[in-house]
């Protein structure tokens, strides 16, 4: 039984039972459960605090583990990075009061930084010759310069509203965060054989994301020019109607282009286009 750490609450919690439903693991997600095992795939869920999770799977708690790359940045665990997941994007940012002028990183020499993540923070600052006052918080850093705690802030920023509301402005990115698939380095051959079936229903999952499954009527003597336009996978699928003049042609679009491909289709006398959305696709 492969055993998976899922922070307890808030969007990484969403995203990624969200993901497990899309291949078709399911799992109870009770509020007063802790550890609840899926009925129809060899896998359980521990749900933690997202801070404890990295080194929980570091430990062998947990198998592997759904965390952010800002939290696995911040704990440096010694864990396998297994995949990239591509949700809860964020960013870890340096803020200031909007009114501030702001020359560049050398303004926070001597200054309180208020921020949840301490380790990123210093090695950014050590890397670029700042000394700078790092106040830990565990909480609400962005109120922090408002209440006179700190000069500015390092938190996380998704929107960025947040930072909006307490009158402050984003200054500088130190880096890039989504959320990771993290394994534990002494996993067994029996749950590494199990983690590549659930890779594999992930990744299935991940390559039917913003593609959809296009059918059209094509004119036989438009058909060369209908493909033209197609960036399918490979080559489309053309099967033969009742009718000798027209044929049916099958294809895969990504959503990204979607209409400027399809207005190109009608204008080349494509008719009857049924468009399906996919839910997995193995490549």
């Amino acid at each position: 039984m492969l055993r998976i750490a899922v922070q307890s609450k808030g969007r990484l919690f969403e995203d990624t039972m969200s993901l497990l439903g899309e291949a078709d693991i399911k799992v109870s997600s009770g509020k007063r459960k802790l550890l609840v095992q899926s009925s129809d795939f060899p896998l359980e869920v521990l749900y933690l605090r997202d801070d404890d999770i990295p080194q929980c799977v570091a430990g062998g708690v947990a198998d592997i583990g759904v965390v952010g790359e800002n939290e696995y940045a911040e704990r440096g665990e010694d864990v396998d990075v297994v995949s990239r997941l591509g949700f809860s994007l964020c960013r870890l940012s340096l803020a200031v009061p909007k009114d501030i002028e702001y020359p560049g990183l050398s303004w926070f020499n001597g200054k309180k930084i208020a921020t949840s993540y301490p380790n990123i923070l210093q090695r950014f600052m050590s890397e670029n010759g700042v000394k700078a006052d790092i106040h830990v918080i565990n909480g609400s850093v962005e109120i922090s310069p408002g209440i006179g705690m700190a000069d500015g802030i390092f938190d996380i920023v998704s929107s960025g509203s947040t930072l909006v509301s307490n009158n402050l402005k984003e200054v500088a990115v130190v880096m890039q965060s989504e959320a990771l698939l993290i394994g534990n380095r002494l996993m067994g051959k029996d749950k590494r054989e199990t983690l590549q079936e659930l890779l594999f229903r992930f990744e299935a999952v991940r390559n039917a994301d913003g593609k959809k499954y296009v059918r059209m009527n094509v004119p036989k003597g438009r058909l060369e020019n209908v493909i033209s336009v197609l960036p399918g996978l490979k080559s489309p699928t053309i099967t033969p109607l009742a009718d000798h003049d027209w044929c049916s042609v099958h294809t895969v679009l990504d959503q990204k282009r979607f209409w400027e491909i399809i207005g190109k289709l009608k204008g080349l006398g494509a008719q009857g286009i049924l468009v399906t959305p996919i839910e997995k696709m193995i490549l």
